[in-house]
């Protein structure tokens, strides 16, 4: 088998028979299920985390919380100026020859409001020492360009704050910022309509770490205000991949006929891609400078690459990297299911690929742990 899958529900199961048993009874309930240890309010089982009276604080609370809550304001800010800059860029007549009408643009507009309150939320939660506005750089020609690299944006913001949000040590702020990202996620739902993407082809929404968000982020940083605070997260060598699927014709080429205009929903008859694809990668070497002002410079400690790391829903799934030439080499999209036969198709959707040293074992609460095998990347894939 050229690629291995590994299964958070085969894991967790696992991990349950090894354990002993005492870790997984809970012993304050009785055979049916019922509590038994004292409530400490009516209706409210024993546990929890900030249940008590104690006024919760919406306050980082460690390094960690105001590096985090950062990198998540950087994201916001440059989505509130992205929408902005599509609006204004393109005329209302290269909207409507795209499949927009008047009605998405102003859906476009309201999302841009929809940031201000989030960069808003944040920066009251960070006490203003936060990150003020940037000035950004973007690649787009073409409304469908616009549309592809905002729903790609919002992807890598969703996920970036997904994979840090249950590690904050204020929970009182991440609960506030759950309320942001759960917005954001019908943003990137909307983003495939506008683009002729089926809306939601997962059953898992994907995590990633900071340093991933970082690395896909920095890039479109052109410049920024001196008093911003500095971002720790590592910048990892930038990846390519030279055989994206691409989505933005209205008609798709290679399949004739196909309409991939705006739309509710579109089943499309050919998928981007599928299972057994060769998909092909270059990636830079590290030590070069990035973000705004040259500030930063990529790094990795990972050894020689080896293996292509596939994120997405769960799992996170490794195949050979094949053909390696310089920074260069090849790799055959996997198959496999989240649950087992029938179930939803492992790499589906825009998701995360990137070049590791090796294929060491990590589930989506521990996906840190493959920071230091990481090679160059992510980059975002265009699946299924």
């Amino acid at each position: 088998m050229r690629f291995t899958a590994f299964i958070v529900a085969l894991a967790l199961s696992a991990l349950a028979s090894a354990a002993p048993a005492s870790k997984f009874n809970f012993r304050r309930q009785n055979a049916a299920g019922d509590s038994q240890a004292p409530a400490p309010m009516p209706y409210t089982p024993e546990g929890g985390l900030g249940t008590n009276s104690t006024p919760p604080k919406y306050i980082p609370l460690s390094d960690f919380d105001f590096q985090s809550l950062n990198l998540a304001l950087n994201q916001e800010w440059i989505e509130l100026d992205l929408f902005h800059y599509g609006l204004a860029r393109f005329s209302d007549e290269d909207f409507e020859a795209a499949g927009m009408t008047a009605e998405d643009r102003y859906l476009i507009q309201f999302m841009a409001e929809q940031e201000v309150g989030h960069a808003t939320l944040i920066g009251n939660i960070l006490q203003g020492r936060g990150a003020k506005q940037c000035q950004y750089r973007y690649d787009f020609d073409t409304v469908r360009e616009f549309i592809d690299f905002c729903q790609k944006l919002t992807r890598w913001g969703e996920s970036g704050v997904y994979g840090f949000l249950e590690h904050l040590n204020s929970r009182a702020a991440a609960t506030l910022l759950l309320e942001s990202i759960t917005t954001e996620a019908r943003q990137q739902m909307v983003f495939r309509q506008f683009e002729g993407l089926f809306p939601m082809p997962v059953w898992f929404e994907t995590g990633i770490t900071q340093s991933m968000a970082w690395t896909l982020l920095a890039p479109y940083i052109v410049s920024c205000p001196a008093e911003n605070p500095r971002i720790e997260w590592q910048n990892f060598p930038a990846l390519n991949v030279t055989s994206n699927p691409d989505p933005t014709p209205l008609v798709n080429n290679s399949i004739a006929g196909e309409d991939t205009s705006p739309a509710i929903t579109r089943n499309r008859t050919q998928p981007l891609s599928a299972p057994g694809r060769t998909v092909n990668f270059t990636w830079e070497s590290p030590g070069q400078t990035v973000s705004y002002n040259d500030s930063y410079t990529t790094s990795t400690s990972a050894g020689a690459p080896q293996f292509v790391a596939w994120i997405s829903q769960l799992n996170t799934t490794y195949t050979a990297l094949e053909g390696i030439q310089g920074n260069s080499g090849s790799s055959v999209q996997p198959g496999g299911t989240v649950f087992g036969p029938n179930t939803a198709p492992v790499v589906n959707g825009t998701m995360f690929v990137m070049i590791t040293d090796s294929n060491p074992y990590v589930t989506p609460f521990n996906l840190s742990l493959l920071n230091p095998h990481i090679v160059a990347g992510p980059a975002v894939y265009q699946s299924g």
